[in-house]
């Protein structure tokens, strides 16, 4: 019974990110940016969906993948410079810019829970310090190499406006640096966070698998 109240949880989660993607599909600020920004989303999505029944994660980690999938259809659809809510904080607080990417990439921290229960899962290495290392380097590596493919953007011909806009410095030349921090932030932050609920959880779907 609860295992069914688990996955009526997951199909929630899931129409709800449907939903916010149907809505950014409507009308994006630039066609090539969104499909630039939701497209290794999307493939996520059918990776988990595809694999939902043979590989199950934990709730906490779905609810992860929803959070980051909605924050990415939102950076689209207006491109991550222009998200009006961040508009809005930019101008009442006299910022230098719209921290909407910074806020993304330090919530993108949270993927450590995701790549801890794989790795916990389908690897020999047990809960610990060597586990917490190695999920929190991997999240520096993602990011590190999400930089690397919005620097690779500006080398394209005749890509000069979506690359701008997804490369989405701002004006800053430290952006990749203030990006990448941000990730390994809101991994630590996370590990420290929420390790014992997840671990909590792991248990439990265990011990469902095993009835």
């Amino acid at each position: 019974m609860a295992f069914g109240k688990e996955t009526k949880l997951h199909i929630i989660l899931l129409l709800l990110v449907l939903a916010v993607f149907v809505w950014s599909v409507i009308k994006p600020a630039v066609w090539m940016t969104w499909m630039a920004e939701v497209g290794p989303s999307v493939i996520a999505l059918i990776v988990v969906v595809a694999t939902y029944n043979k590989f199950r994660l934990t709730t906490l980690s779905y609810f992860i993948l929803a959070l980051l999938s909605i924050l990415t259809f939102i950076g689209g659809h207006y491109t991550y410079a222009e998200v009006p809510l961040f508009n809005w904080l930019k101008e009442e607080f006299g910022l230098a810019r719209n921290h909407y990417d910074r806020f993304g990439h330090f919530l993108k921290g949270l993927s450590v829970i995701v790549i801890r229960e794989i790795l916990v899962r389908k690897t020999p290495l047990f809960k610990g310090s060597w586990l917490t290392a190695i999920s929190i380097s991997m999240v520096l590596a993602l990011a590190a190499l999400y930089e690397i493919v919005e620097w690779l953007s500006t080398k394209l011909p005749n890509a000069k406006k979506v690359a701008k806009d997804f490369l989405g410095m701002q004006g800053d030349q430290w952006d990749a640096q203030w990006d990448m921090s941000c990730a390994f932030l809101g991994a630590i932050l996370a590990t420290l966070i929420l390790s014992g609920l997840h671990n909590k959880q792991m248990t439990r779907l265990d011990a469902l698998k095993e009835r």
